[in-house]
Parts: structure tokens; C-alpha cells; sequence
């Protein structure tokens, strides 16, 4: 955001609003209202995004952790950065103890497999799990994936630094920003909202990358916090 001095929300709503067929006008007055707060969010979104991409390096890389590509070659963390100076990963839970991955992983990667393609002709998007890269990309194949790039780990160093290991042996996923700089590779960003959810909420990103529930946020009933998705469904 710029220091531009902004309309009001409640202007630019009032300008925007336009009456659907046979909208009544208590329906209207609240849709105005609504409008009005939805610029608020946006313009609260772009406030985040602004503080994030102003965030300090975090901590260097300290480990030169070890994965196995599509390929069965090693490679290391620098490898996967190609020739961006940023790298986005997400660690899935998928280790080998499961004989299915997790649902919500699976929704999740789901989501970004045809965009895939977009993010990275800006930046790379590693996935990254436990088990042997075979065996998550035949579950890839399974759901039709075909753009996202799959990486083992190598040992469970990687997992166990960056939340996606607690020492119980718990699997639980990790999206992580990643940059270069000087050839040294820093921890710019990882999630961290998991626990923070309020009363009644279902723990969530903000803003939440997943559409699974961004969608339904968009209906009456919006998101029950006791669903999860499944892999398979009875219709």
C-alpha cells in the first residue's frame, strides 16, 4: 500500500453496489455494507502482504539437508531454487508410517496443481514429503496431478527443523518461503498459525491459501470447523 489517501470504504462500496433482479432493499443496505467491509479486508490483506514482503532474512540455512528428486538423483536445498533467488516449499503429510496421505494435504496440493504452472514461471514450488518420491508420485498420478514437483527427504532433519516432524513421531504440514542471497540460502517464511484459531474456528491461514474453505466461506452455511475433506467420496 501507498501513503495515497484512500476513499472510504463505504464510498467506493456505495458507488460500487448495484441491485441484482428483485433484490429488496433491506437485501441491498446489507450487501452495501457487506461491499464496504470486503474493501476493508482487501485493503487489510494488502497491509500483511506489505509487512511480510518487508520481513527481515531469517535465520541461514544451517544444515545442507539432502532430498531425492523425481529422477532418484540427490539434490540439495540450494537445487531447488533453479534459477530464482526464492523458493516456496509445502511438506505434506505423507510419511511412510501412512497408508494414505492426509486428506487436507491432499485437497490442498490438489488446489495448486494446474496454477503450478503459473507460480513457477515465477518461483519454484517443491513438495516435499517422507516417503520415497515414488511412492507420493503415484498417489500423484492416482489424482490426475501433473505440474507440481515432488522431493523425499533424505533422514528426517529436514522435517524435525521446520515443523513438519514433532519429536512424538506427529506429521503435521509446514509451507515455507525460502530466499538466496549471496549464495547463502535464509528462512524468510514459514506458517505459523496453527493454535491461534478462536473459539468455534477451524484453524486456518490468513489469508487462507486453501479455495477448499475460501469457497465456502462464500456460502450461507460456510465452514463447518468439524468437516474435513476425504480422498474418496460416495455420490
Amino acid at each position: 500500500m501507498t501513503d495515497v489517501m484512500l476513499e472510504p470504504a463505504e464510498t467506493l462500496a456505495a458507488k460500487a453496489s448495484k441491485p441484482y433482479p428483485n433484490d429488496s432493499a433491506e437485501y441491498r443496505k446489507a450487501r452495501t455494507a457487506l461491499l464496504a467491509e470486503e474493501i476493508e479486508l482487501r485493503r487489510h490483506i494488502e497491509r500483511v502482504a506489505a509487512q511480510r514482503r518487508a520481513l527481515p532474512l531469517g535465520g541461514e540455512l544451517a544444515t545442507d539437508y539432502a532430498f531425492t528428486d523425481e529422477n532418484g538423483k540427490t539434490v540439495r536445498m540450494a537445487d531447488l531454487f533453479g534459477p530464482h533467488d526464492t523458493l516456496v516449499t509445502y511438506f505434506w503429510m505423507y510419511g511412510p508410517q501412512r497408508q494414505r496421505p492426509c486428506p487436507m494435504c491432499t485437497s490442498f496440493l490438489g488446489s495448486l496443481d494446474i496454477p503450478a504452472r503459473d507460480i513457477t514461471q515465477r518461483v519454484p514450488f517443491a513438495v516435499i514429503g517422507r516417503s520415497p518420491v515414488e511412492r507420493q508420485l503415484a498417489f500423484a498420478r492416482e489424482r490426475g496431478w501433473r505440474n507440481l514437483k515432488f522431493y523425499a527427504t533424505q533422514g528426517d532433519d529436514f522435517a524435525r527443523d521446520y515443523r513438519g516432524l514433532a519429536p512424538n513421531g506427529e506429521e503435521w504440514p509446514a509451507l515455507d518461503v525460502w530466499v538466496k542471497r549471496d549464495g547463502k540460502i535464509f528462512h524468510f517464511w514459514g506458517g505459523e498459525m496453527g493454535g491461534t484459531q478462536d473459539p468455534g474456528q477451524d484453524p486456518r491461514g490468513a489469508p487462507e491459501v486453501a479455495p477448499l474453505w475460501t469457497v465456502l466461506d462464500l456460502t450461507p452455511a460456510g465452514r463447518d470447523p468439524e468437516w474435513y475433506p476425504k480422498l474418496e467420496y460416495v455420490d
